[in-house]
């Protein structure tokens, strides 16, 4: 599974008004997730010890309405997007963020510019 086949699982379940999607585990899958889980875009995540079972997640809503209203997508496996840290920008005026693959690993665009490193644009949220 690619990271982005994990967050359009994320954003259907939330489409589809589900309390829990099922995905595949990766490291970047975790590390996404425990971002999004920091930033209230999901509410809960579960990492099974049997590496073949999927990681359950628990889709946060606020009121009715999901807690991500779009995904904006950069990456694709055909298709690499990377930014220097001076090309990185706020999304949406700082409402939603953007994980970035770096050299120190997955992290959000914020944090990015804070350690100034650049790398791999991969999908903004918000």
């Amino acid at each position: 599974m690619t990271l982005i086949d994990f967050i359009i699982r994320i954003k259907n379940g939330y489409l589809a008004g589900k309390e829990v999607v099922d995905v595949k585990r990766s490291i970047r899958t975790v590390r996404s997730l425990e971002l999004l889980k920091k930033h209230g875009y999901i509410q809960e995540f579960d990492v099974p010890e049997n590496i073949m079972e999927p990681i359950s997640v628990t889709l946060s809503y606020k009121g009715h309405k999901p807690a991500i209203s779009e995904v904006k997508l950069f990456s694709k496996p055909g298709r690499r997007v990377y930014r220097g840290v001076k090309e990185i920008r706020p999304v949406t005026g700082g409402l939603g963020i953007a994980l970035i693959s770096t050299s120190r690993g997955i992290m959000t665009d914020k944090q990015a510019r804070k350690e100034k490193v650049g790398g791999e644009l991969l999908f903004a949220i918000w």
